[in-house]
């Protein structure tokens, strides 16, 4: 027998074989058989987005861009009462909404805030206010007729320093619960911006994990943001109507003696409330868009 004969031959049908495998294992580079992208589909966005309108938009089931209306436009809510508002020019996108202690408010049932409608949720809003050293700030109250803490309470607290610290904001918002009780996180560490200019705000809340976070300038700043589950659990409360500016009492429309509100003194533009938990890129694409005048 001649075994460098068959060494050869079995060594040239071994790499046939392992040519045969590695051909039939070959990585197929699209195996959901994805349509292809063209680099200049992104060319002039920013994070894949024209402008802040394409970030989940069917999940966008509140908006106010303030730019000459007060109306929620997607379904053209007026406010019934508004106290010390007006339009400047110098928004994030266009006009914003200025308040001297002012407010807007709607006492109207948003069918998209109901109960059964709204779990996870996301509150977007750009901000320009200044501490004052005696009253906290309500940004936005999903609140409920006669009490006091509505569902969603995006507090700001102002009241900690004095109108010459400009460059710490206490951001400590709360959320009423299954149990009937209050669940908030706070901004404690993370809290050093300039107060001079516009602050992205924004709150997200996860209900299948009980996740709250608390974000600034496309920075997670909360410091509590796991409030559990079962009786921990966000609930939108019925009957509820919007407040922006301000709570009832600071509203002059009291529901208990607490008078640690004032009604808003600062700047707002681009209010937009989802039906999601917006993913941490989605939340930082919305700061650079915004930033961006997009």
């Amino acid at each position: 027998m001649n075994f460098s004969k068959l060494f050869i031959n079995k060594g040239v049908a071994g790499l046939g074989c392992v040519l045969l495998i590695m051909t039939s294992c070959k990585k197929d580079g699209n195996p959901n058989n994805l349509p292809p992208v063209s680099p200049d589909s992104y060319a002039g966005t920013i994070d894949g987005f024209n402008s802040s309108d394409e970030v989940f938009p069917d999940n966008l089931i509140a908006y106010w861009s303030f730019d000459d209306t007060k109306n929620e436009l997607k379904r053209s809510i007026a406010p019934t009462t508004s106290s010390n508002d007006s339009y400047v020019t110098g928004g994030v996108r266009g006009k914003a909404l200025s308040l001297a202690s002012g407010f807007l408010y709607y006492p109207v049932q948003f069918q998209q805030f109901k109960t059964d409608s709204l779990k996870n949720w996301s509150l977007s809003v750009w901000v320009k206010i200044k501490n004052n050293g005696s009253k906290r700030t309500m940004v936005f109250q999903l609140a409920r007729p006669t009490v006091f803490n509505g569902n969603i309470n995006f507090a700001l607290n102002t009241n900690g320093f004095p109108a010459t610290n400009d460059s710490v904001l206490r951001i400590q918002p709360t959320f009423a619960t299954v149990g009937g009780g209050l669940q908030d996180n706070l901004n404690n560490i993370l809290d050093k911006t300039n107060l001079n200019n516009w602050v992205h705000i924004v709150l997200t809340y996860d209900f299948g994990t009980g996740v709250f976070n608390n974000w600034m300038n496309g920075v997670k700043v909360g410091n509590f943001p796991n409030r559990g589950t079962g009786n921990s659990s966000f609930k939108a409360w019925e009957p509820s109507e919007v407040l922006i500016g301000a709570n009832y009492n600071a509203a002059g429309m009291p529901v208990s003696a607490d008078v640690s509100f004032a009604p808003m003194t600062g700047q707002l533009d681009e209010m937009r409330f989802y039906n999601r938990t917006l993913p941490d890129a989605f939340i930082k694409a919305l700061y650079n868009l915004g930033k961006a005048g997009k």
